[in-house]
Parts: structure tokens; sequence; C-alpha cells
């Protein structure tokens, strides 16, 4: 498994306008084979912002790299550029490979 998250650092008074960006846009993800999950994460407020992040699951890092790659990945971006800006700077991309798991009846495994 990798989960792929961006962190936005949204400007205070903007967030409204952020997340009706998120959930008007069309994601594409359910075309792509390996896609599992998507969340948007709203975090701690800051002085000058508050924190938000992107966390796709997928069901491998190669799987990811496809996504990148894709027309869906190009689809779900092509109008990234057409709102006012909200943030403060670009997002920040990290990539996680998952190594554990821990279910909800207490069962543990190691991954990959």
């Amino acid at each position: 498994m990798f989960i792929a998250m961006n962190r936005f650092k949204v400007l205070k008074d903007r967030t409204a306008d952020f997340e009706s960006v998120w959930m008007r846009r069309q994601s594409h993800l359910h075309e792509v084979p390996g896609f599992k999950a998507f969340h948007l994460l709203k975090g701690p407020e800051r002085e000058d912002h508050v924190l938000y992040a992107s966390h796709t699951v997928w069901a491998s890092h190669a799987a990811f790299e496809n996504w990148t790659r894709s027309e869906a990945f190009r689809k779900a971006h092509a109008r990234a550029g057409d709102n006012k800006p909200t943030t403060l700077g670009h997002p920040e991309f990290e990539g996680f490979h998952a190594i554990q798991e821990v279910t909800a009846d207490g069962t543990a495994r190691r991954l990959g």
C-alpha cells in the first residue's frame, strides 16, 4: 500500500473557497487501477493559514505513479490554476509506503 498526501496552507479567509473547489471537482480517481480511497483533511489553524491535506490510498507505489502519468490525472488537474489563489505557495507532497496495518479486530500485520 502507498499513501500520497499533499499539504496545503490555506489562507484563513479562503477556506470556504478552497473546500468548494475540492467538493465540485471531478477527480477521475475511480477510473484508475489501484486506487483505494481519497480523503480531504482539515487540520489545525495557524496564525496566517489553516492546514489541509489531500490523502489518497493506493494498492502500490506503482499504481500511484501510473496515475500521475494517466489521462485521468491530466483531466483532474486541467483547471487547477483557474481559481483565485487560496493557498500560501504550492502544496507540499509527501509519499508513504505502508509497512504495518492494525485492523479494528486487533489484528496486526506487516505489509510489504
